[in-house]
């Protein structure tokens, strides 16, 4: 199995308390992938089509188009499956975090 993380959600995982050191070995068995241009039109794409506006779906497009990206099947752990099966659709498996 493949644990992979959008690059922009380790803005949002790591917050100022935690533990650096523990922090640091939860994500070494991760694999981060990139957001560059190409993967943020495409995210920008998914946005539109689902139709929620404003910079709080900004990661959740992001992570929607990693996601996407993926060898099938996809699981996706999130905090709003509601969002995510907006932009993903039935492409992915959601779980609720």
């Amino acid at each position: 199995m493949d644990v992979v993380m959008s690059a922009p959600t380790l803005i949002e995982a790591v917050p100022a308390r935690t533990n650096k050191a523990r922090s640091g070995w939860v994500l070494s068995g991760l694999r981060v992938v990139p957001v560059g241009e190409e993967e943020a039109r495409a995210a920008s794409v998914l946005l539109m089509a689902a139709g929620p506006r404003g910079h709080e779906y900004a990661l959740d497009a992001a992570v929607a188009e990693a996601a996407l990206r993926q060898r099938r099947p996809v699981i996706v752990l999130t905090s709003d499956v509601d969002d995510m099966h907006k932009l993903c659709g039935d492409r992915v498996r959601r779980v609720a975090a």
